[in-house]
Parts: C-alpha cells; structure tokens; sequence
C-alpha cells in the first residue's frame, strides 16, 4: 500500500461522555457496592474514542455526528478540540440530549461493566459538505450503533470508492441488519461475540471465513482482550497475542484497537504489523484509568514495542 503522509479518518458513530466509578467490588443483585472514585473528564463512544486515538498517533481525525446543545455536547466539543479531532461536521440539536455512560471498573481485575443512557437525537443529514468530506477520506470508521446513520454513511462511502472500517460491536435485533452493514465494510475489526452471532458459526475460524465471505472484505478480526485477537491473513486464521501489562481499566480499549490499527494499516504496514501496533496502543491505554486518558503518543508505543525486544 502507498504510504500516506497523514492519512484522514472520518469517523461516524457514537459519542457519549461517560463517568468512571472505581467499586469496590461488583455488586450482586439486589445488593450494593461502594464507589471508590470517580472521574467524570473523559468521553465515551466507539468511533468517537477511535478518532482520539487516531489523531494522538498523528493522523487525521474527522467527526460526522449530532450531540445535543446540552453541557454534556459542550464537554464533548471542548474535549476534541484538545485532542485534535475536527468537529466542524458535528451538529449541535436544539433541546438535544447528549447520550452519557456510567462505567463501573472492578480494581481488582480491571474490567468494566457500562451503563449507557443513549441520546435522543434525529438521524443524520448528509449535505454534500458532508458527503465531499466521505469522499475525500482515507477510511470511513463505523460502529453501528445507530444503524440507518451507518448504513447511509456506508452506502456513500461505497459510492465514492472510499474504504469502509466497520467495529462490530453494536449488534442489531434484526440480524439481517447486522449482515448488510458487514457485507459493506473493508476493515471488519469485532468483538469475539460478534461474527459468532451474525454469522450463525459455532467456532470462531469459522465464524471468521463467513464474515469475510460476506462482501470480500480485506481484513477480518476479532478482538478478545487479554486473549489477543485472531484475524484472516492470507486466507488462514492468526492469533496476535495480547502484550502483557499491569491492566487497571480495559474502557474503551476495543475502540483504540481499531483508531490505532487504521492509522498503522493506511500509513503503510502489513495487516500483520498493524495488529501488533494496534495491540501495543490498547495495551498501554489499560495502564490509565477511562477510555482516554491512556492513549499513548507514536513515540511511546515506539518506545514499548522496542522494549519488548530487549
């Protein structure tokens, strides 16, 4: 692949603002737990977090989203701006609610469980600003989470010859649903439940080879966490192993993956490289607490990668 100098991600998906409650220990039902911290300055969302990664590691990042003109959208706004993330396509909706997540981490293990509020906002308009903005892009990045937004983005970003990147986590009832917007994508990046379920396949190599057959998408993986991920390379399945690291909050780590493998992936690596780049940069942003505060600079992944040489 050509090496592109700064590649532009367009991202189009969810955005939320999450609050991180540290517990003491996850409550049974019907019980109780108490909250050892709390930390309300970070924001939330598949495509929304990717994007952050993406521009930390020094590529372009463009956002396609509606967030309501609420002091949530306003934290939201201020966020990206630090960050680097362009919002000049992102509309604020008079009387809008922005959407918001609790996310309550164990200490102990450094998983989350998350409680998401959505939003209550109209879908997207895509003016030809918007449109010329798809066609521009090195990738469109996708996470589905508003179905008819995806698909509208999707469809557009076929029409121009643009690359699609899909993170399949947001599973519709409708699974027809589900094996459209997948047989649209060229970047299939999922969680381990996801191909499993829309694929109907009982093991996960299997459930892998049909994702792929769905629309001939160029990379298939799916994520597992610790356990690494496993993807299609040449047609055969590969397991990247996860880089072992003092975990204390996986929030949003799924969703960096996927920022961080598409800037090493268009700057030029091999699916394989990439996968071990993006595994580094999730691995890191675990060492933090929340899904962003984490997210490491190309130079400190540079930096770790080395360090596992040695």
């Amino acid at each position: 692949m050509q090496r592109l100098s700064q590649p532009i991600v367009v991202g189009i998906g969810h955005c939320c603002r999450d609050t991180i409650c540290t517990v003491e220990e996850y409550p049974h039902e019907d019980g109780s737990t108490h909250i050892l911290s709390m930390d309300d300055s970070q924001g939330g969302g598949a495509v929304a977090t990717a994007l952050v990664a993406v521009s930390r590691l020094g590529a372009h990042a463009e956002l396609i989203a509606s967030i309501g003109d609420d002091a949530v959208g306003d934290a939201m706004l201020e966020e990206f701006a630090r960050e680097g993330v362009g919002t000049r396509f992102v509309n604020r909706i008079s009387g809008g609610r922005s959407s918001v997540s609790i996310v309550m981490v164990d200490p102990n293990k450094g998983t989350r469980t998350k409680f998401p509020y959505r939003d209550d906002l109209p879908p997207l308009v895509f003016d030809e600003e918007r449109r010329r903005m798809i066609k521009s892009a090195s990738v469109v990045h996708l996470d589905g989470t508003n179905y008819e937004n995806a698909l509208s983005a999707a469809r557009i970003a076929r029409k121009f010859g643009t690359p699609v990147s899909l993170d399949g986590c947001a599973m519709q009832a409708d699974n027809a649903k589900n094996l459209a917007l997948a047989a649209m994508a060229d970047v299939l990046i999922m969680n381990a439940r996801y191909p499993l379920r829309v694929s109907g396949q009982t093991n996960l190599d299997d459930a892998l080879h049909a994702m792929a057959a769905l629309g001939g998408a160029r990379v298939v993986a799916a994520t597992c966490g610790r356990e690494g991920c496993w993807a299609l390379v040449d047609g055969n399945v590969c397991h990247f192993s996860a880089f072992p690291v003092d975990a204390v909050d996986t929030t949003g780590a799924g969703d960096v993956f996927h920022g961080a493998f598409l800037v090493a992936w268009l700057g030029g690596e091999s699916v394989a490289e990439s996968f071990r780049f993006a595994s580094a940069v999730a691995a890191l942003k675990c060492t933090r607490f929340g899904g962003r505060a984490g997210i490491p600079t190309r130079e400190a992944v540079g930096t770790f990668l080395a360090a596992q040489h040695r």
